[in-house]
Order: structure tokens, then sequence, then C-alpha cells
């Protein structure tokens, strides 16, 4: 199966103009399968826009703003990482928020943002049905509808929590671009700067949940690793942003590493620099494990390898004697004994399957969304932007 997967994602990354020279025999004999599923898909999507632009199929409005985090393509877009941001933003400034995530994958991110959230009033909801899931959570807490909260929300530079009020206040709703069922007042739209449109096709023959039209429902855009990328790149993003959606603002971010946890001791913080001349392997099971990779060769290593696997996958043992096998392979190759490092929703998915692996180090590798104050566009207009949206709504 995850040779399939992996199949597939390299069509949906490849521009047909290059199939015939890229693929192999196996690889195009895919494409007339994957061709008539994503027709098939198109079909089914625009019938179901179609019902709920006619109201047989009805939006529900919960009684507390509610902020989307999506993206059009699968894996690696930023989402939950400004998910955590936008709640600790709320939390800071007193207004209890409610993430609502559909908890796929085992609800390995909803674990990590628990984690990561752990002390502030932020609530998590999980379950395929979120507005079920908002109106439990509602019923429980209560909710507090006054949009006067929202004048001045974010101010710059505060840390503390300055309420723990129970009552909901606004729902971020966890890749919800596509959650069509929920009202929502902020749309916010995140792109892989890496790789934003792949073959520009459907899924599963590409990478796409969306026509690029749907970009005309953003109220921002946000384009994630920009750091990662040329300014060239950020360029031919924002071209095509700009001929569907001409007034979108556009942000810029990254995820920027501030410390290594140890899998050993998790409350034990180790700095950057531990991997500085020392042999790593990256193991992950992430939609966009690139970035990741990418993020560790900045601190320096002497020598990185990695382990990729499915975005939320599970780490079976069968997968952890294969990271031990080029564990020794690593060993004898630099003599030395290599690091392995994992992302914190790989831990968080199982922390339980790392405990295979404590005869080497294990480092989780911490990081947060931070804003690129590029082309005027920082995290304060960020924030203003949206205080501007929520107080219309």
């Amino acid at each position: 199966m995850d040779m399939v997967r992996r199949t597939v994602k390299q069509i949906a990354y490849t521009p047909p103009s290059l199939w015939l020279s890229t693929l192999s025999a196996s690889q195009l004999s895919l494409i007339p399968l994957l061709s008539l599923a994503a027709s098939l898909y198109s079909v089914a999507l625009r019938l179901r826009h179609q019902l709920y632009r006619f109201n047989i199929l009805h939006k529900h409005r919960l009684p507390v703003p509610v902020i989307t985090v999506g993206n059009l393509t699968w894996g690696g877009n930023g989402k939950t990482p400004m998910v955590e941001f936008l709640a600790r933003s709320f939390a800071e400034d007193g207004i209890t928020p409610l993430i609502l995530s559909r908890g796929y994958g085992g609800a390995d991110e909803a674990r990590m943002l628990q984690r990561q959230l752990q002390g502030t009033s932020v609530k998590i909801g999980v379950g395929a049905n979120r507005v079920a899931t908002a109106a439990r959570f509602i019923e429980q807490y209560g909710f507090s509808s006054s949009y006067a909260s929202f004048q001045k929300p974010f101010p710059e530079g505060k840390t503390e929590i300055l309420s723990n009020t129970d009552q909901i206040g606004a729902a971020i709703l966890d890749d919800g671009m596509q959650h069509l069922s929920m009202w929502r007042d902020l749309e916010i739209v995140m792109v892989n700067a890496l790789m934003p449109w792949g073959n520009r096709q459907l899924l599963p023959l590409g990478p796409l949940r969306e026509p690029l039209t749907a970009l005309s429902r953003a109220d921002i855009l946000v384009i994630h690793h920009s750091n990662l990328v040329q300014d060239k790149d950020i360029d031919a993003i924002e071209s095509t942003v700009q001929k569907l959606n001409k007034s979108v603002p556009i942000f810029f971010t990254i995820m920027a590493p501030i410390h290594f946890i140890s899998c050993q001791d998790v409350s034990r913080k180790v700095s950057l620099s531990a991997v500085e001349n020392m042999t790593v392997l990256c193991l992950s099971g992430i939609g966009f494990a690139d970035s990741f990779v990418r993020s560790i060769e900045r601190m320096a290593p002497a020598y990185v390898d990695r382990l990729d696997f499915g975005d939320h996958h599970v780490f079976q043992l069968q997968d952890l004697d294969m990271a031990r096998a080029r564990l020794q392979a690593l060993e004898s190759k630099c003599d030395a004994s290599p690091i392995i490092i994992v992302t914190e929703k790989d831990y968080d998915r199982a922390p339980e399957m790392l405990e295979y692996l404590r005869d080497y180090q294990v480092l989780i590798l911490c990081s947060r969304l931070q804003f690129l104050g590029h082309k005027g566009s920082t995290e304060e207009r960020f924030r203003k932007i949206m205080r501007e949206h929520l107080c219309r709504s």
C-alpha cells in the first residue's frame, strides 16, 4: 500500500508534459484509471457544491465566530501549526477557542495540539461530524457571542493568559476548507511553497482537493515554507493566486525550529546545536517530509539520511526494524552512533512504538509557525486583517 501511495504521489507532482520521459511503464499504466477516478471525483465535487448553493444541503451556523484553516492539496501545508498559532493567540487574549478536528490518522494532530496547548483555556473537539462536536462542547461549556471581544484581539508581545473562562468564544476548524456544512466567518487557505499545486489535476490523478478556482473563496492566503524556495517561486505562486483572487491578502510563514525534546524524557529540552557534526536519521510519517529534512540539514549535521512513510503513518515493528537496519548501516559507514530525529506529530501518534529504538538517542524536533516580514505582509498586519473580518461578521 505504501508503494502505491508513493507511485500516486510521484504522478501527482510530475507535470503531465514530463510523464512520458519521467515515469516508468508501471506508473504510466495507472494514469487512465486515475484519470477516470479524478473525473468521477470532479462530478461529485460539483454536485456537492450545487447542493449547498441551492440549500438542499444546509450550512450550520455556530453562535460564535468560525475560522477555517484549510488547503487545496494534501499534506504539508502548515494547517496544524497555523491552528496552534491562532488558538494560542485567542487564549492569550482571554477568548476561549474550540478547535474542531476530524481526527484523521488516529487523531495525531489533535494529540499534538493537546500537548502543545496544555495549560491554556483552549478546548479541542475531535469527530468526523464537527457540527455535532461543536454543539456538544457549546452545550457543555456555554458560549460568549459578543463580537466586541474581537475589537482588539491578539495584542503584540502578550504572553500571559488573561482569562480562564470555559465559555467558548470562537471555533477554529482544522482542515476545514472542504467542510461545507459549517458556516465560516473567515477562510484562511494555506499553500505549500515547495509543492504548491503539483500537476494541477484533481485527486487522485493530482493532489488537488478542489480546482484552483476555489482560491477565490480565501479571505487570507498564507504561503508556508516560504524560506525554502527562491523569490521567483514565490512570485509564481502569487501570480496564480492573484489571477483567481485579486484582492486576497497574502502572507508568508515558516516552521521555525525552537529546540528538541528527548524521547526518553519529554520534559528535557535539548539545544538545536546537539546535531552539529552528528550523523542523523530523519524518521517521519508526515505529509511533506522534505521540509522537515531541510530544516535538519540547516543545523549542520555531518550526514543526514532519511526514512519517509506516508502521512499519518503509524509505525509498525517492521518499520522500526527497517529503521534499525538503516541505523546500523549508518553506524558502520560513519563510524559514529547516529541520532534519530522525528517530528512532534510522529511522536504524538505512537510514543510507545519509539521505545523500540531506545538503544539510540531519539530526539523530537519542536517547531513553531513564524511569519516572515516579506513585502510588508507582517504578523501585525495578519492580526489586523483578522480583527477586521471578525468584527464585520
